[in-house]
């Protein structure tokens, strides 16, 4: 290998010098003896002494996850695997197409490999229940699936294996947190872990009534509650929200309804919790934003009110032509 020499007092100056130039072998590992460096280069290089020198390869590092998986799966295979996967603070949940499945330990330890974090689950059944979770099973690293995942600014603690939560929501959880004012009081029906509450009470002076069926979201989101210092405060319910609301003593400035599956159902139960002109933030899984515009529309006119839809947005891709779309409806007497 070609190599620049000069004494050790000038390696550093020249080894800038030579990379500024695009003149330094960036393949090898520059090598340093008693009283001279040894740079490696590609060409000679006009003003320095020239030697040849035995050095060590640099090691390989891949630029993506495909490139790691190189020489363990074929072309066809890579191509075919979502590369996409959910990082929820230090474990990734891989999501492995069924004709890959006997690749299945090779893919979670080149996932372990490249994104350097705690554990590798892998996706065994979609969101089920009540309860909102699915089946993981464990690939690489320690199985342990409690985490705290970190998210503007806050701290949220979950297990992966309890509870549900979709880190894709982040831009989601900022945009409603900037829309609310200081002052309202807020339900949130279906909470889980709290991210939708942590986020904007750590931002905003509000009251938010938070709700869910699932214990061990509670849990946490209690547990949540501690690890943030908040502006606002946040009461929790674990409950079905059909029953928990009868409880309720006021109405609500905003409701946020993020069960995109099944929200619709209670459409009729949060216009009657709603104050007038209030804020409902709703969440369905459709083609279009139609569907879901009708469904409030219909929900409001039963209980003498009416909607002005103020946003619409597609939050995110659920499968192809299918969206997780989110409505925004300011919900007044007639």
């Amino acid at each position: 290998m070609k190599c620049v020499k000069v004494p050790l007092r000038q390696l550093n100056d020249t080894r800038i010098k030579l990379m500024e130039a695009g003149q330094m072998n960036m393949e090898y590992k520059i090598k340093a003896c008693e009283e001279y460096g040894y740079i490696p280069v590609n060409d000679d290089v006009e003003g320095y002494e020239i030697v040849c020198m035995r050095l060590e390869a640099m090691p390989k590092v891949a630029r993506s996850f495909s490139e790691l998986l190189e020489g363990e799966l074929d072309s066809d295979e890579i191509e075919n695997l979502r590369t996409s996967f959910d990082t929820i603070g230090d474990i990734v949940i891989l999501e492995i197409p069924e004709n890959l499945e006997d690749k299945k330990q090779i893919i979670g330890d080149a996932a372990l490999k490249f994104t350097k974090r705690k554990a590798i689950y892998m996706k065994r059944s979609a969101i089920k229940g009540t309860t909102r979770v699915r089946d993981l099973e464990f690939l690489a690293g320690t199985d342990d699936s409690v985490t705290i995942h970190k998210e503007h600014g806050t701290r949220l603690k979950l297990d992966v294996r309890e509870v549900y939560f979709s880190p894709r929501l982040a831009t989601e959880r900022k945009r409603v947190m900037e829309s609310v004012n200081d002052g309202e009081n807020i339900l949130d029906m279906f909470c889980g872990i709290g991210p939708f509450p942590i986020v904007i009470a750590r931002n905003k002076d509000v009251k938010i009534t938070a709700v869910d069926i699932n214990e061990s979201a509670i849990k946490y989101l209690n547990e949540n509650i501690n690890l943030n210092k908040l502006k606002g405060s946040i009461e929790t319910y674990c409950g079905d929200i059909a029953e928990v609301s009868k409880s309720f003593n006021s109405k609500f400035d905003r409701i946020i309804m993020n069960l995109p599956g099944l929200a619709y159902t209670f459409l009729d139960l949060a216009v009657d919790l709603i104050e007038d002109g209030g804020i409902i933030n709703y969440y369905e899984f459709s083609d279009s934003y139609e569907q879901g515009i009708k469904r409030l529309e219909s929900a409001c006119s039963k209980k003498n009110k009416q909607v002005e839809i103020i946003n619409c947005r597609k939050v995110k891709s659920t499968s192809p032509g299918e969206w997780h779309v989110a409505i925004d409806g300011r919900v007044t007497n007639k």
